[in-house]
């Protein structure tokens, strides 16, 4: 009985874990395609789940921060998704390859020309953005999700650290460190590529060197074939003479 009430109190644990973790993931969130590093380029994902087995997503509406301004925002084109840009004039202008940005993207809307994202499925909404700001450590962007039964879900109540998360908390994006010499790939990238090169330069030397060991080999061979053959001939002759002289 005692093991039965155990396995039962581990069973309905389970159960109320999963439960609470479930939600999480249906979250919209956004995600970089490799590094997001500060004062650099990156292409993020805005993944989009959808949470209701009755309705589809028909609309993304993700708002870019005001506080730190992007001046370059490329949504990539998606089949089946049409995609308007919205852009505001900036209060404080920016510069950007010596040239002053007067407006940035402030919206990126996705209207679905289709059936949209269908229940049980979710969907990437790829943007490429920069040059990512040096001075905060995360951006964040309040989206609203859409669905075919005209429901909204306000994706824009920002977590705070130390704090549980909201009900409906907003993508952040986690921006990483800039290298000091203003690079993104890693020194041990680089060392992994310097030895791959070192290792496939010593396999190339040694596939020569055998190579050559190979070639010194086998004309050694052909010349004592040829110095054996010419005995073996010599010796013919010379039995035979004896024969014929006794």
């Amino acid at each position: 009985m005692k093991a039965s009430r155990i396995a039962a109190a581990g069973a309905a644990a389970g159960v109320t874990v999963l439960a609470l973790s479930v939600p999480a993931f249906a979250h919209v969130t956004v995600q970089p395609e490799g590094d997001a590093a500060k004062g650099g380029y990156a292409v993020v994902d805005f993944k989009v789940p959808n949470e209701r087995d009755n309705a589809s997503t028909t609309k993304l509406e993700v708002n870019f921060p005001t506080d730190h301004p992007l001046a370059s925002v490329m949504p990539e084109p998606m089949p089946g998704w049409k995609i308007e840009v919205t852009k505001s004039k900036l209060d404080k202008p920016l510069e950007m390859h010596g040239e002053k940005i007067s407006e940035a993207v402030t919206k990126v809307t996705w209207t679905a020309d289709g059936k949209g994202i269908e229940p049980g499925y979710f969907e990437k909404f790829p943007v490429s953005i920069g040059q990512l700001p040096e001075d905060t450590d995360q951006l964040v962007f309040k989206a609203l999700q859409t669905y075919s039964n005209k429901e909204v879900v306000r994706w824009i109540e920002v977590p705070q650290e130390g704090q549980e998360e909201p009900d409906n908390p907003a993508p952040v994006l986690e921006l990483s460190a800039a290298s000091e010499d203003g690079h993104h790939a890693s020194s041990g990238d680089d060392a992994s590529h310097t030895e791959s090169a070192e290792k496939a330069s010593a396999d190339t030397a040694a596939d020569s060197a055998s190579s050559d060991s190979t070639d010194t080999t086998a004309r050694v061979l052909a010349i004592v074939g040829i110095v054996v053959g010419a005995a073996g001939v010599a010796y013919g002759v010379l039995a035979g003479r004896r024969r014929t002289n006794a």
